[in-house]
């Protein structure tokens, strides 16, 4: 009884409000704030590389950096970038390329806010996220507390189950393994760092996180260097299929609407996911600006490097122009397989395991943040919402999740909707953080926050965190 309403509501938010809205708020706060993901994109590689501890309260920055890539990066920059190539032919990667620039400029607004709203859960820790600056920047927490349950509906419980699935159906393709052990071992796994909270995600993700990436872009260095002659001839031709040009491409529309759709889905700039992460950081410099910087950088690496390694992959194999059928995992498989032979399907396995592992556990830690929100952040709340997350995970692993991916979809439209009318509403404030940022740069000093240099956030921001970092 429910689908109907379920693919009604789909179709309003993934077929019209959020991919041109995604991409309008994207050019806005590009325009607004000045071409920062350009003119400012040395300073993303500073945040991250500055104190790699965070205080007693928080995450470093190169924490926060790791789990928002262990969220991003999942069975998308896989398997969704072969679906963008079958449907929309190579130029649907240039339209990728276009939703992930005008996305880091969303990406820097949204976590610079969350990291100006933070507060600290029971325990003294960081917490925040669109939920805190919807309800203290806007003085909704209605729309806070909508926005909260469609995130742990949405990355907490559903999409744990569908990266559960994409795991066991890689490892019971590649190795022979019964699904439902899959299911229980992920289970167990995740367990083992979930019940360790945040801070256990943390030391996980800083780990994991980089070695997978490194190994994954190694191959694809590796799959360039042994086809590089081919590569200008490569790159011409995807911008060439982007506009139409190239009659064996998706035409015009297929590579637009292909390429922004996977975009959107695999880096999730204004989502509203990745600000969770970013408001458990303790920023060095110790400026909101700082955190958005290095969540802008994470845009970079998911769509820019990840993904493009993937097509480029895909494409140089020359397994697309065989007339054959194959799309998702088994097409980047059977390209990863004419590159470096049988390993190749194996490769692609384990990589979707790590990818999809992380993923699980980096979409956890956002619901962590929703739960204290919505003052249920405590001991027992949590411990329901990590036994949800694997019961959940186990069944994900063996049975078909399409419907209730449908309904997760219905949510993650929702929040997102709800997250990009807050970030333009408070667009003012994202500009002044800018502004000051740059002007303290520019004039040779690390940037502090300063919150008396914000009368209008009075009551709004948490003037403890702030002031005990603030020098005068």
């Amino acid at each position: 009884m429910l689908d109907p309403v379920i693919n009604f509501l789909n179709d309003i938010f993934w077929g019209y409000v959020l991919i041109y809205g995604l991409l309008a708020v994207g050019l806005f706060f590009t325009i607004r704030l000045g071409f920062i993901q350009f003119v400012n994109f040395g300073e993303m590689f500073r945040a991250v590389s500055g104190s790699r501890q965070g205080d007693s309260a928080g995450i470093s920055p190169f924490q926060a950096l790791t789990i928002s890539l262990a969220s991003r990066v999942g069975t998308g920059n896989l398997a969704g970038v072969a679906v963008a190539l079958y449907l929309g032919g190579p130029g649907a990667i240039f339209w990728m390329w276009m939703v992930a620039l005008v996305g880091m400029a969303t990406a820097y607004s949204e976590s610079t806010l969350a990291q100006l709203y933070k507060t600290k859960n029971e325990e003294g820790q960081y917490r925040g996220g669109p939920a805190f600056y919807i309800a203290k920047g806007l003085k909704a927490p209605w729309a806070g507390a909508i926005f909260s349950v469609c995130l742990i509906i949405a990355f907490g419980l559903v999409f744990n189950a569908v990266q559960a699935n994409s795991i066991a159906d890689a490892m019971q393709g590649a190795f022979g393994f019964e699904k439902i052990w899959v299911g229980v071992a992920l289970a167990s796994l995740t367990g083992i760092v979930i019940f360790g909270g945040i801070r256990q995600i943390a030391r996980v993700a800083e780990i994991v996180v980089p070695f997978m990436a490194v190994l994954y872009l190694l191959v694809a260095l590796y799959v360039v260097a042994i086809h590089i002659g081919e590569v200008p001839g490569m790159l011409g031709h995807i911008v060439q299929s982007a506009f139409g040009l190239d009659a064996a491409g998706g035409g015009l529309a297929g590579a637009l609407l292909n390429g922004v759709k996977r975009g959107l889905f695999s880096n999730e700039a204004g989502m509203g996911s990745a600000p969770n992460i970013a408001a458990v950081a303790t920023p060095d410099p110790h400026h909101p600006s700082s955190q958005g910087f290095v969540q802008a950088l994470g845009v970079f690496i998911d769509t820019i490097l990840i993904c493009t390694a993937t097509a480029l992959m895909i494409l140089l194999s020359g397994v697309m122009v065989d007339g054959g059928e194959l799309t998702g995992t088994p097409l980047t498989q059977a390209a990863m397989t004419v590159h470096i032979g049988g390993a190749g399907q194996y490769f692609i396995a384990i990589a979707i395991l790590f990818f999809a592992f992380t993923s699980i556990i980096g979409n956890y830690s956002y619901a962590e943040n929703a739960m204290t929100f919505l003052k249920v952040g405590n001991m027992p709340g949590l411990t329901v919402l990590r036994l949800g997350v694997l019961a959940m995970v186990i069944w994900g692993a063996y049975e078909s999740v399409a419907t209730v991916f449908n309904a997760a979809d219905a949510s993650m439209g929702l929040m997102a909707t709800v997250n990009l009318i807050a970030i333009v509403m408070l667009s003012g404030t994202v500009a002044k953080l800018t502004k000051d940022y740059r002007a303290q740069r520019k004039a040779g000093r690390e940037p502090v926050f300063h919150a008396a240099d914000y009368p209008e956030l009075s009551g709004k921001i948490d003037q403890d965190i702030w002031n005990k970092h603030d020098p005068g």
